[in-house]
């Protein structure tokens, strides 16, 4: 697997650590200087090159920007998903300006069809009303 750093594309080597915790080696990083060149700097791959998502998992993209819905009534739009330390929690704008969380747990969430674009919630559950 390829990813990149600051525009360059570089093999993932070898990995070791956890999934928390990754230790990896990448290709052209082979000296303690190189490395601090790059510490602290975000690495991506290629969406084709991600591994497959389980069953209602999704990446942050797909559910950034869909319509939240509780029912028939609109409530807003996800602007972002967060990592909290006990789950993700979706951001939603509502029409107010005012935001909403709502967990990613099955209580809070009925549905998510991300090729609607649309996330079903229990606003009842998620104490939005």
């Amino acid at each position: 697997m390829n990813v990149l750093v600051q525009q360059d594309q570089l093999a993932i080597e070898r990995r070791a650590g956890t999934d928390q915790k990754p230790i990896i080696r990448l290709a052209g990083i082979s000296t303690p200087e190189a490395v601090e060149e790059i510490r602290g700097q975000a690495l991506f791959c290629l969406l084709a090159d991600a591994p497959p998502l389980g069953e209602r998992e999704w990446w942050a993209e797909e559910l950034e920007g869909c319509s939240v819905i509780d029912g028939a009534t609109p409530i807003g739009e996800v602007s972002k998903l967060l990592v909290l330390p006990s789950c993700e929690v979706l951001e939603v704008k509502r029409p107010d300006g005012t935001e909403l969380l709502v967990p990613m747990v099955s209580d809070a969430i009925r549905s998510v069809d991300v090729d609607q674009r649309r996330i079903d919630v229990n606003l009842a559950f998620v104490g939005g009303a």
